[in-house]
Formats: C-alpha cells, structure tokens, sequence
C-alpha cells in the first residue's frame, strides 16, 4: 500500500520533516527524534506504545558506539586533567611566531591530533587558542581562517582515519550498512572516505590562502589566561602518555573503541593518575562531554527501527526513484538531504543511522555501487557538521577565539566554515560517487 502512496504521506518523509522542523526551531534534538519516532509509528499503522517499544528495541543497535563515546570522553577528561596536553601546547605556543598562513595550517594539523592519537576532542582548545590570541592580533591575523583550520582538524581526521573518533564514525557507517543489508568491510570504507578528507583539504586551502587571507585588524584587550609554563611532567603524566599508546595500539589491533579507552583508562587509574576516589567526577565530566551526543545515537537506531517496522522505506524509495532519473540528482539530493538533518540535529554521528535506513536501498535502486553508498552516507552524515551552531566543531573553536569577546560564533565560525567545507564535500561526493560507480 506505501509504495504507491505519495511522497507526502509516507511515514518515512513526514518523519524526517518533522524532526528537522523541530530541531531547526531549537527544541532538545533528542525530543525531537523521539517526536519523528512516534509520528512515523502511528503513521505507520502502530500503536503509540508499540512505536515506543520498538524505538527501545532498536536502540540496542548502537549500544556499542554509545559505550565508545562515553569511554572515550572518560579518557578525554583523564587526559585533559593531566599537565600532558597543557606542557606540550604551552611548548609549542613559543614556537608559533610565523606568518599568517603557516600559522593557520599548524593549528589545523595540532587540532588533528585531538580526534585520534590524543582523543581529547575539543577539550585542548581552551588552552592553546586564548594564549595565542596576542600573537594573531600582532599578525593581524583574520579569525575566521583559524576557526577554518580548526573545524578542519575536528572533522577530516573522523572522516578518513579509522582511529579513535574515526573509528566510531566509520563502525557506525559499517554496522548500519549491515544492518540494511549490505556486506562491506572497514577496510572499503576507509578506502574511499579519503576523498572526503581532500574536499576538506581543499576547503582548508580555500579559507586560508584566498578568502580570509587579507590582514584584520583586532583590540587589544587583557583577558586572565592561565600560565602554564612552569608546569612539569610527573610520573602520573607519563603514565597517561601510555595509556594513550595503548589506546592507539589496542584500537588497531582490535577495532574495539570502548575495550581501547578502557585499557587505556585502567592503566591511567592503576597508576594513580587518575585517583579512584576521582572517578565519580572524571565520569560525571565525561556524561557532560558525550553522554548526549551518545543517546542521540540510541534513538536514532530506535528511529530506523520503527521506519522499517511500518514498512515506510521502500514506499519512499520508490516514490524518489519515480520522481528522480539518473544518478546525479541523485546523489546530489541525497548530500543535501544529509546536510539539512545533521545542521539540525547538530551531530554526523547520530545522522547516520537515520539516513542509512532509506540511503542503502535507494543507492541500491539508482544502481550506486557499494562503494559509492559508502561516500554517499559518509559525506551525506559529514555535511552540516561545519556551519552548524551546535555542532561541536564549530562551538569549540568560537570558545576559544572568543576569549576577549572579538569573534562571533555565527559570522566568524559557522558561515565561514559552512561555506569553505560544506560546497567542496557536495562537489566531491557527487563527482566521487559518479566515478566509483
């Protein structure tokens, strides 16, 4: 009865409108996913309690990536608590007296770090940004092609590398292309998001050599920045320096993110880097870091559940394929459909598994090849990360460029950075899906 039922009334679509509504207008993202849910369950021919029922059980389809997330941010603050992260950036403070455009790459390459080798996230911007602030004013550096380099090295690394947040993010798309019925590998998905990362490297290039290029003049202003040159690495910072080796190690050799970061956490714990009696705090902190980001993840399995339980997603594909001929609009409707739900849900993450339900078999019916869905889901999740307010790539670097209350989070962070970032990906993953097939 869906498949020829129109476009407009299919639970699938009016779903996924709604919760894009919903979270544009700036209700709890979480709220707003439920919400779709329910819409779709009842649209669907269920019961409000069996659409929540089945919200809850398919939740269970990202108990594994919600558990790396909480472990991960755990490990994160454990990290961030140390003096490991604030000697070695207070280091290389002194050492970053170049021209504007070496200085922006630079930062770019450090914030890499912070997604894989050190997976502190965003917690490492507060302190190298704000003490740096007096050399960008000398160099009359323009803020908007630092916050570029930034949003850089927070999103290309998850999107190419298989390591730390990167392994999270190319699991998911793994676990949810099975979970649609397609057999692939990490290894395939590795092998072809690496286009995504040159979208952003030229989008990098874009921001710091041509747009934001020119001289900006800033205040001068005092603002209380914290010193950390006399701090020294003790016994328990060198511990934490393993654990971070072993969480890279382990994540390798295992593919395991939440057995990683728990080694890695125990090593930091058993040699008192981390007292046990600082535990309750150090996972409180990590709650506040990740927890939200993690249930997103929950519901949004649920919310794929309850689409394929009401039978809603063939009737959508096939009521797009009706109306769509040829792959390249597409592929092209698909990024743009991906952008608009993560800038409003906040999170690639937990886009993808709302995407991937109805992504997979519409690939399947334009004849994409795997490969080509991969990069369609994986930029489609990508798109929106850069330029939305409440995405943690932009929020985090406006905290700290905006320590002397000279950088606006809407102007300065996220336009810049949707527009250097986000048309570069549209380009590429449309081009990159058409020559893979």
């Amino acid at each position: 009865m869906l498949e020829n039922s129109s476009i407009w009334s299919n639970p699938a679509f009016v779903a996924i409108i709604c919760m894009c509504v919903l979270s544009l207008l700036r209700l709890n993202v979480m709220l707003s996913m439920i919400s779709a849910t329910l819409i779709a369950g009842l649209m669907g021919g269920l019961g409000i309690t069996e659409s929540f029922n089945a919200m809850i059980d398919g939740m269970k389809g990202n108990l594994n990536i919600a558990l790396s997330y909480i472990l991960l941010g755990a490990l994160a603050v454990a990290i961030a608590k140390s003096n490991l992260i604030k000697v070695a950036l207070s280091k290389l403070i002194g050492l970053m007296n170049y021209k504007r455009s070496t200085f922006c790459f630079l930062i770019a390459f450090i914030a890499c770090f912070s997604q894989n080798l050190v997976p502190v996230h965003i917690a490492f911007i507060p302190i190298l940004i704000p003490p740096l602030l007096h050399l960008m004013n000398r160099l009359e550096l323009d803020r908007r092609a630092v916050a570029c380099a930034l949003t850089f090295g927070l999103q290309a690394p998850y999107l190419v590398l298989p390591v730390g947040f990167g392994l999270i993010f190319q699991t998911t798309i793994l676990e949810q292309l099975k979970a649609n019925g397609v057999s692939a590998t990490l290894a395939q998905i590795t092998g072809v998001m690496w286009i995504a990362g040159l979208a952003m490297v030229v989008g990098l290039f874009v921001a710091v050599l041509t747009l934001y290029k020119k001289p900006r003049h800033y205040k001068e202003k005092s603002f209380n920045i914290e010193n950390y040159d006399s701090l020294k690495l003790n016994y328990h910072d060198y511990l934490t320096f393993i654990g971070i080796i072993v969480a890279f190690v382990i994540q390798l050799a295992t593919d395991s993110m939440p057995l990683a970061a728990f080694l890695a956490l125990a090593i930091i714990l058993l040699g008192r880097g981390i007292k046990f009696k600082e535990t309750d705090s150090l996972m409180d902190d990590s709650v506040k870091m990740m927890a939200f980001i993690a249930f997103v993840m929950l519901v949004a399995s649920g919310f794929g559940e309850v689409l394929q339980k009401v039978h809603a997603i063939e009737g959508l594909v096939n009521s797009i394929t009706s109306v769509v001929q040829g792959k390249l609009l597409g592929a092209f409707l698909m990024l743009v459909v991906g952008l608009f739900i993560t800038m409003g849900i906040g999170t690639s993450f937990g886009t993808i598994p709302i995407i991937a339900v109805f992504y997979v078999p519409l690939c399947a019916k334009l004849g994409f090849s795997i490969e080509s869905t991969i990069l369609l889901i994986g930029i489609a999740a990508a798109l929106g990360d850069a330029g939305s307010p409440a995405s943690d790539s932009t929020m985090g670097p406006t905290c700290g460029l905006n320590a002397d209350n000279q950088h606006n989070h809407i102007y300065d962070t996220c336009v810049p950075t949707f527009l250097v970032y986000n048309l570069p990906l549209i380009v590429f993953g449309v081009v990159g899906a058409l020559l893979l097939g």
